[in-house]
């Protein structure tokens, strides 16, 4: 597997403007990381192709591989025409993909909060996703990108409904962008949910949270509540609850061999905490 980062994990040194996308490279190259994933949060590179150009240049005098370029997206909130319109700009940033030279591409659907995310919504807007991920996919073809979703936020989020959308999108080129730890949002188990998901998996996130129960006090600053009610906070790769040694081998034994992606969004110092979730990850790949 190739270990790298998620430009997201360095997201706060970004905002308050201590480093930039080309400082996080450097950063993640001298830290040992095999490739960087970009995730276009504190800068844009939609209307920007100069900075195309330099990450690109950047990645190949680093020798850093570029492994995947994650964007947001919206599908699901207004009418036909806005349906469309956002199917069209996300064509757009398939094209910065390819002119970046990355493989694989990461795009949301929708994010709805917990009170809209019932499965009978899901039924409703079935259709409507299938399509979208179909002409973005297919659009993608032509470049050799290979599409992806992601298992996060509370709706397109647990493992069947994810993977009914990879079954009925059907396309060789698309499939999850598996983060290991975002099943616990939907208070799903994760070493249960990952070997469910690894035949679709595309590109691999590895984060950590410390998990609280419901029942317990409110914890306070820095944590969020699953469906369920249980308490969540991101964590530093390896200090948190999830068994990631367990979770690490199952993925290691099945026929995933590709980009691994460390996710760093807890309260920590980013650089810190960010150097810290590498050097666990790889060291616990290196002793499986």
């Amino acid at each position: 597997m190739i270990v790298g980062m998620s430009s997201y994990s360095l997201a706060n040194a970004i905002h308050s403007g201590e480093m930039s996308i080309l400082d996080v490279m450097d950063w993640t190259k001298a830290q040992g990381g095999e490739h960087i994933e970009i995730v276009p949060i504190g800068y844009t590179l939609t209307d920007n192709n100069d900075l195309v150009q330099d990450i690109r240049e950047k990645a190949s005098g680093l020798e850093l591989g570029l492994s995947n370029y994650a964007i947001g997206a919206e599908f699901l909130s207004g009418n036909n025409k806005d349906f469309q319109r956002e199917i069209d700009r996300v064509k757009k940033e398939v094209d910065i993909a390819n002119t970046l030279g990355v493989k694989r591409m990461r795009h949301d659907i929708s994010f709805k909060p917990p009170n809209e995310a019932s499965i009978e919504q899901f039924d409703r807007d079935l259709p409507k996703i299938v399509e979208a991920c179909q002409e973005i996919a297919d659009y993608a073809k032509q470049y050799e990108i290979v599409t992806s979703i992601e298992n996060h936020g509370f709706y397109l989020q647990g493992s069947d409904r994810v993977n009914l959308i990879i079954k009925k999108v059907n396309r060789s080129n698309f499939g999850l962008t598996l983060d290991i730890g975002n099943f616990l949002c939907v208070d799903e188990d994760p070493y249960c949910a990952i070997q469910k998901c690894l035949d679709n998996t595309t590109m691999l996130h590895v984060k950590d949270f410390y998990v609280r129960q419901a029942t317990t006090y409110s914890p306070g600053e820095g944590w969020f509540t699953s469906m369920g009610g249980k308490y969540l906070r991101g964590a530093i790769t390896g200090h948190g609850d999830i068994d990631l040694r367990a979770i690490l081998q199952v993925i290691k034994d099945s026929d995933y061999d590709s980009y691994v992606s460390i996710e760093f969004e807890g309260m920590e110092e980013c650089k810190k905490a960010s150097h810290i979730s590498l050097q666990n990850v790889q060291n616990i790949l290196n002793q499986l």
